[in-house]
């Protein structure tokens, strides 16, 4: 019986997918020890052009079918079709290392705990041309591995796009919210739902994912409006918790304009550079985060005037191309 069952959404992105399902055939770990289950979405515009990249592998992969379009109900679908008892999540845009699927079960060998959880790491593929503002993406606004301490990490560090959790913890909690959170923050909403229930996150950073996907400026302005609503939704569910992008987004809104001339100087300024590394790359950061802030607050501001709702379906059309795309 397979120790972990992989749960693949997608959306498009059929070239890339291959590479993706490429990677398991290479994984270092048994092929036995693991199965993949790819989970289709409803809105799937060529689902024979999945097929096709599924079909004919070595390693069989089981090809499923969402119930109802977007990538909560993709995962939902995936994890409860899962043989095994360990459910890793990944996207149709990150493609893994050799050795993916055996860190991941060394990972929870060493922590086997029901409520022990694992996130590896997703960082740029190697051949995808990496600007200052995706190296950027990295520390300020993708994700936010700079914050985790040792192998010790959050209930919102459990992204999506590599993450390995046990399936008696997923039956527990229950599976992603496919009504409200469709497209975005569902996983943020299902690790703080998981952290009532005694949730601890462990980071593997040996535990890789190459995310083959360029971002631009302009790619974050629309996909920040998809965020708000996403943000704005999952703060109606759990007020308790505070908005960070919006908070964010409003303070780089609120300050003075500066930082333009240093994001075209931070191509040739590593970011460990001492002393002036970092306050390029602060100063570029307040500049990119204020290209972007117009297009998140526009939307937020609708949604709390009550929009959110006709917001949702044009924002995530606008903004996620890929249903199984990572942040």
């Amino acid at each position: 019986m397979a120790a972990l069952s992989i749960v693949l959404p997608t959306l498009g992105n059929h070239e890339v997918l291959g590479r993706v399902l490429d990677g398991f055939q290479r994984q270092d770990a048994p092929p036995g020890s693991f199965e993949l289950i790819v989970v289709a979405d409803r809105d799937e515009p060529d689902p024979g052009a999945v097929a096709r990249a599924v079909e004919g592998r070595p390693n069989p992969a089981r090809l499923l079918r969402g119930d109802v379009p977007g990538v909560s109900a993709n995962r939902n679908t995936g994890w409860r079709a899962a043989r095994a008892p360990l459910v890793l999540f990944i996207d149709n845009d990150t493609i893994p290392a050799r050795s993916l699927v055996s860190e991941h079960l060394d990972s929870h060998r060493r922590w086997p705990a029901v409520e022990e959880a694992v996130v590896g790491l997703v960082r740029w593929a190697p051949d995808v041309k990496v600007s200052p503002f995706m190296k950027w993406l990295e520390y300020g606004l993708q994700f936010q591995y700079e914050s985790i301490t040792g192998q010790d990490a959050s209930w919102a560090h459990l992204y999506s796009a590599n993450a390995s959790i046990k399936r008696s913890l997923l039956e527990r909690v229950g599976g992603y919210d496919e009504r409200r959170l469709p497209y975005g923050y569902e996983d943020i909403d299902w690790g703080y739902r998981a952290d009532r229930h005694g949730l601890r996150v462990k980071f593997n950073p040996r535990a890789v994912v190459e995310h083959h996907r360029t971002m631009t400026v302009a790619d974050w302005q629309a996909r920040a409006q998809r965020l708000a609503v996403s943000e704005w939704r999952f703060c109606q569910l759990h007020p308790e918790v505070a908005p960070f992008f919006q908070q964010m987004f409003s303070s780089a809104a609120a300050s003075p304009s500066y930082g333009r001339k240093a994001a075209a100087i931070s191509r040739f300024v590593p970011r460990r550079t001492p002393i002036i590394g970092r306050q390029v790359w602060d100063r570029a950061g307040h500049h990119w985060r204020q290209q972007i802030a117009p297009f998140f607050l526009a939307v937020w501001d609708a949604a709390e005037a009550g929009d959110a709702p006709e917001l949702q379906p044009a924002v995530a059309a606008l903004a996620e191309r890929s249903a199984g795309s990572a942040r």
